[in-house]
């Protein structure tokens, strides 16, 4: 196996890993858990599901890392069309990283309060219930904050991916898509909620798509390696 093809792998490996270790936290846990201005029934949850919400914690702070991974797997594959580029989507995903760790504390803070006695008994249970749907608050803005360079990366991703020839142009497309996608949606929900909240099935889709269309290829496909033009120097 060749190393474009090596790194493809690892890429893929590493965003499957990704995928699986951040939507169990996200998209099973905290909405298993996390009910919006409802503190009583999200304080309720949390102390139900305590277990649950460690080991989606646990779970968050896994796939963190190997976001990175990806990154910089992809990095070297693709750092020979544009070394800033590539270099610039990796910054993205590092701060991008960075933001979903210190955020985690949030949900940290919710389950503590929730579920240890010096902090439930310091305060009256509306005022523990309200606490907790707070933490849980400040972590869904926070995440909306990351999704931003969540959004960002996706934009050198696909210039790398247009350019490279390595993968088909259309996939670079609508990876640029999705970063505008991921971009509306975060401020949409922060300048106007309601309507971010009905426009984000719709603005999050082209991300959605691209993204699991880029982990399938890398895993199935890998890359294409570009012909040569013309004879190889034998010095090379």
């Amino acid at each position: 196996m060749r190393p474009p093809q090596r790194l493809a792998r690892i890429a893929g490996l590493f965003y499957l890993i990704v995928a699986i270790f951040g939507g169990f936290a996200h998209l099973y846990v905290r909405a298993k858990v996390y009910v919006p201005g409802d503190a009583t029934t999200t304080a309720h949850n949390t102390v139900a599901n305590a277990g649950l919400v460690r080991v989606g914690f646990v779970a968050d702070l896994v796939q963190a890392p190997f976001f990175l991974f990806v990154a910089m797997a992809l990095y070297l594959l693709l750092r020979h069309v544009n070394k800033d580029v590539a270099r610039t989507m990796v910054i993205f995903v590092a701060v991008a990283v960075a933001i979903t760790c210190l955020n985690m504390v949030h949900q940290l803070a919710a389950l503590l309060v929730a579920t240890e006695a010096p902090y439930a008994s310091a305060l009256s249970p509306q005022g523990s219930d309200a606490l907790v749907l707070l933490m849980f608050d400040l972590h869904h803005y926070g995440y909306l904050i990351a999704q931003i360079f969540f959004g960002l990366w996706l934009l050198p991703l696909g210039y790398l991916v247009h350019r490279s020839r390595m993968f088909p142009r259309t996939l670079g497309v609508l990876l640029v898509a999705g970063c505008g996608g991921y971009l509306v949606d975060a401020f949409a929900l922060f300048l106007a909620p309601d309507l971010g909240a009905a426009l984000s099935p719709f603005v999050v889709t082209p991300a959605g798509v691209a993204e699991i269309v880029m982990l399938i290829w890398l895993l199935v496909k890998g890359v294409r390696t570009p012909r040569q033009d013309g004879p190889v120097p034998a010095a090379a």
